[in-house]
C-alpha cells in the first residue's frame, strides 16, 4: 500500500474512532431516536440528486437499510444514551465480525474456521468479563443493547454480501433514504413529541456540529476513503485496519471525556481485541504453518 493510500486509511480510521465521542457529544443535546432520524436525513439529502442509485432491487436496498443503518444505530444511540461509554462502545461493537461468522454460517452456508471459533472464543471471554464488570457506571442493559447493534450490523453484512461488486459510497446514501422515518416514529414513541419539539427549538451548536462530523465525516467522507482503497486493493489488506476504530474509541474518550475502564474490563477488552486478531490474522498463520509442519 502506498504511503498516500496508507495516509487515507488512517484518516478513515481516525475518523470511525472519534465518531463514537461525538455520539456522546450529540446525545447530550438530542434524544437517540431523534438524532438517528437527523444524522440520516442528512446523509440522504441532497446526495441522492447527485449520486446515481445503485443498480439493486428496492428489497435488498430496504433490508440493508433497516440492518446495517436503522438497526445497528438505533440500539448503538440507545445503548449509549443508556450509559454505555463510547470507547467501550467502540470495542464491543467489533462483535460483528463474530456475529457476521455465525449469520454466514446459517444463512450462507459458510464454514466455520478453526482460527474463527478459537478467535471466537477467546472474544465471548473477553465480552463475559465486561459483562460481570457492568455496573451502574455501565449497565449490563447498555452492553446488551451494544451487541444488539452489532447484530445488527452482522445481517447487514450478510445482506451486503449478496450485491457483489457495488458502489459502496452509493449505497450507503441511497441506504440512508431508509431509517429517517422509522426512527422519526419510534422517536415519537418512545421520547415523545414534546420533548422532539423541545429538543429541535433549543438545538446546541454542539449539537449541530455533531450531526455535521457524524453525517458528512464519519458517514460520507469516510466510507468514500473506504471504498475508494476496497476498490485499489484486496479486502484481506485493508479490512485489517478496522481493528484500530476501538483503539482510537477508547483513546479519544479517555482523552476527550476522561472515560477510563476499570481493571477487569480492560483485561476483558484485551481478550477481545486478542479474539478478533486471531479471527483476521490466525487463517492466513495456520495455511502456512500447515505446509511448513507437512
Amino acid at each position: 500500500m502506498s504511503g498516500r493510500d496508507l495516509l487515507l486509511a488512517l484518516v478513515v480510521i481516525v475518523a470511525w474512532g472519534m465518531n463514537f465521542v461525538v455520539i456522546k457529544v450529540g446525545l447530550d443535546g438530542l434524544p437517540p431516536m431523534l438524532l438517528g432520524a437527523l444524522r440520516f436525513a442528512l446523509v440522504a439529502f441532497p446526495a441522492i440528486l447527485l449520486i446515481r442509485r445503485p443498480q439493486l432491487p428496492w428489497r435488498w436496498l430496504l433490508a440493508y437499510g433497516a440492518t446495517i443503518s436503522l438497526g445497528q444505530f438505533a440500539f448503538l444511540f440507545e445503548a449509549m444514551h443508556h450509559g454505555m461509554p463510547p470507547g467501550l462502545a467502540s470495542l464491543v461493537l467489533q462483535s460483528q465480525a463474530f456475529f457476521t461468522l455465525f449469520f454466514a454460517a446459517i444463512f450462507l452456508g459458510e464454514r466455520l474456521r478453526a482460527a474463527s471459533v478459537m478467535g471466537l472464543v477467546v472474544a465471548a471471554a473477553g465480552l463475559a468479563l465486561i459483562g460481570l464488570e457492568s455496573d451502574a457506571a455501565t449497565p449490563l442493559f447498555a452492553v446488551i443493547l451494544t451487541l444488539c447493534g452489532a447484530a445488527m450490523w452482522a445481517m447487514g453484512n450478510i445482506i451486503t454480501r449478496r450485491f457483489g461488486n457495488i458502489d459502496l459510497v452509493a449505497l450507503v446514501i441511497w441506504g440512508a433514504l431508509i431509517p429517517p422515518l422509522p426512527f422519526l416514529a419510534l422517536s415519537w414513541w418512545l421520547e415523545g413529541p414534546a420533548l422532539i419539539e423541545q429538543s429541535l427549538r433549543t438545538i446546541s451548536v454542539n449539537s449541530l456540529l455533531a450531526l455535521v462530523y457524524l453525517s458528512f465525516v464519519a458517514t460520507m467522507l469516510g466510507y468514500s476513503l473506504w471504498g475508494r482503497l476496497l476498490s485499489r486493493y484486496p479486502a484481506g489488506k485493508v479490512a485489517p485496519f478496522s481493528l484500530l476504530v476501538p483503539v482510537v474509541g477508547i483513546s479519544s474518550s479517555a482523552w476527550l471525556l476522561d472515560e477510563r475502564m476499570s481493571p477487569l474490563q480492560m483485561c476483558g477488552g484485551a481478550l477481545v481485541m486478542v479474539g478478533l486478531l486471531i479471527n483476521v490474522f490466525g487463517p492466513r498463520l495456520w495455511r502456512r504453518a500447515v505446509p511448513a509442519a507437512a
